[in-house]
């Protein structure tokens, strides 16, 4: 049912085709105040150090690629559409993870295509992103990749189901060493645009935990930085935005 030749493919490493060693952990305000000064001190400012987030997440009718990766499966993959506040480029994006007793190895995939094209994507069933990518190709890997999520979107029957948004501060180091500070997660089940946020104010909160770090690297975390995690009690934990939400949807069906 999945799709395990796609990690033969990501050996291959560029912007498009990586693979990396992803840990998250939920922290408090004073946790990130405490973490971000040394990270200060350590990395620098990505070249976007600062931006907004829209993804939107594809699924069956009833979820179940959602409900699949909340089960904490070995391997796991989900589709999802990324784009960036004032950047006119959507992400079609096959994210695929295997689960380890240590870390998680997460790989992704991706197609780029514009905001314009995703809505033709989305409105017109005669289009797929095969023939999208083919009028501007910047790379042979790209049609590969366009082939791969229209075989997804066709053999699951999936759909837009929920769009998800956030801040976001980024960090990078050395060897490909990337932090990243997620706040003001929001979400929506309709209106599949990247133009706006949500309105409707429906953030995910868990205590007093709502800032999502995410450390990924490509080997062992940098001595300095485990000590700080250690010093300021900060654990990884099994953590999925779009698993989270679909929860928090599921309770409120069930009231």
């Amino acid at each position: 049912m999945y799709f395990l030749r796609f990690i033969i493919y990501n050996k291959v490493m560029d912007e498009k085709i990586f693979d990396r060693v992803e840990k998250k952990y939920l922290i408090t305000k004073d946790q990130y105040n405490k973490v971000v000064e040394s990270v200060k001190k350590k990395m620098k400012k990505d070249g976007y150090y600062k931006s907004e987030v829209f993804n939107i997440y594809f699924d069956t009718k009833n979820y179940d690629l959602i409900i699949q990766s909340i089960d904490h499966p070995i391997f796991k993959e989900k589709l999802r559409a990324r784009s960036y506040g004032g950047y006119d480029k959507v992400f079609l994006e096959i994210k695929t993870k295997l689960m380890g007793e240590d870390n998680n190895v997460g790989y992704k995939r991706r197609v780029l295509i514009t905001k314009k094209d995703f809505k033709e994507l989305l409105s017109n069933k005669k289009t797929n992103v095969l023939k999208l990518a083919q009028q501007k190709v910047e790379e042979k890997t790209d049609l590969q990749i366009a082939k791969e999520v229209d075989y997804m979107l066709d053999y699951f029957k999936l759909e837009p189901k929920i769009l998800v948004y956030y801040n976001r501060e980024s960090y990078k180091g050395e060897d490909d060493l990337r932090i990243t500070f997620d706040t003001n997660l929001s979400y929506r089940e309709d209106d599949f645009i990247f133009a706006e946020k949500p309105r409707d104010k429906k953030y995910f909160k868990s205590r007093d935990k709502n800032i999502i770090m995410e450390v990924k690297a490509q080997g062992f975390l940098p001595l300095w930085f485990t000590k700080l995690l250690s010093q300021e009690q900060i654990f990884p934990q099994q953590f999925s935005k779009i698993g989270k939400i679909y929860e928090v949807l599921r309770k409120e069906q069930n009231v």
